[in-house]
């Protein structure tokens, strides 16, 4: 069963047609690649799946349900959550609180309780925190729960991105480029993580990514663009194999 549908999906920014006719299915569980060179298009879909961006025409559908005009936060409360190609954590916060930001949608208590620590402020709290450490723990970040964010070393502040977007429970986890400055070990690992996440949250992931060894390491399946248009779409395998894929994407 589709999660996602995306149909004839376009943008045009004053004569510039930078996404044309893009068309994406992703199934329950899926784990599926968005790869292209440079300026292909791929971050400017992601902005459209989140409300950054209103597509000029084409429909977005997650469960059946139409995004097209919804606000990033009504996107996100729908079921999709992102990460960024440079991080945006809070550097300043606790890796921990860094997670229970992401958690504030659910904390189930009032403003006033809030303010003034009243009701079930504390028990709320309690249960974020130990949420959040179960979700720190599948990271290997549970132990760093303390640190400042900005203190992490880089591997684990992509990590810790990765934790915050999981944590708001989102039906559809969109990576943009995680393995970003990773080390061959690093990289290994994260592939290791994201495996790991799917299988216990059932969650479904769209990632960017140029590294290909990670794409066909744990991809079902891609769709490449160029130039704001579908080049391919298949398996790792049929795709990565694609001449024109090769010649556009692998400069071969």
């Amino acid at each position: 069963m589709n999660l996602l549908e995306v149909k004839n999906l376009g943008i045009s920014f004053g004569g510039l047609r930078a996404v044309d006719n893009v068309n994406l299915l992703i199934e329950k569980g899926q784990l599926y690649g968005l790869i292209g060179p440079n300026g292909a298009g791929k971050t400017t879909v992601f902005n459209l799946l989140t409300g950054v961006y209103r597509p000029t025409d084409g429909t977005i559908k997650l469960d059946g349900v139409d995004l097209v005009g919804k606000s990033p936060s009504e996107i996100c409360k729908s079921g999709i959550a992102r990460t960024f190609q440079n991080i945006r954590l809070f550097k300043k916060m606790t890796v921990l609180d860094n997670v229970k930001t992401a958690l504030h949608n659910q904390q189930g208590y009032s403003l006033a309780e809030s303010f003034l620590h009243l009701g079930s402020y504390f028990k709320r709290e309690k249960s974020m925190d130990e949420k959040a450490l179960e979700i720190l723990k599948v990271f290997d970040l549970d132990g760093q729960a303390h640190y400042l964010a900005g203190n992490l070393p880089y591997g684990k502040q992509r990590k810790l991105e990765i934790a915050r977007g999981l944590a708001t429970n989102p039906k559809l986890l969109l990576l943009d480029e995680p393995a970003a400055g990773m080390n061959p070990n690093e990289t290994a690992e994260l592939m290791d993580t994201i495996q790991l996440v799917r299988k216990r949250y059932g969650i479904t992931i769209l990632l960017i990514e140029h590294d290909m060894k990670l794409v066909s390491g744990i991809c079902e399946k891609i769709l490449v663009l160029n130039f704001g248009m579908e080049l391919a779409a298949g398996t790792p395998e049929d795709v990565l194999n694609n001449p024109e894929v090769i010649t556009a994407y692998l400069g071969e």
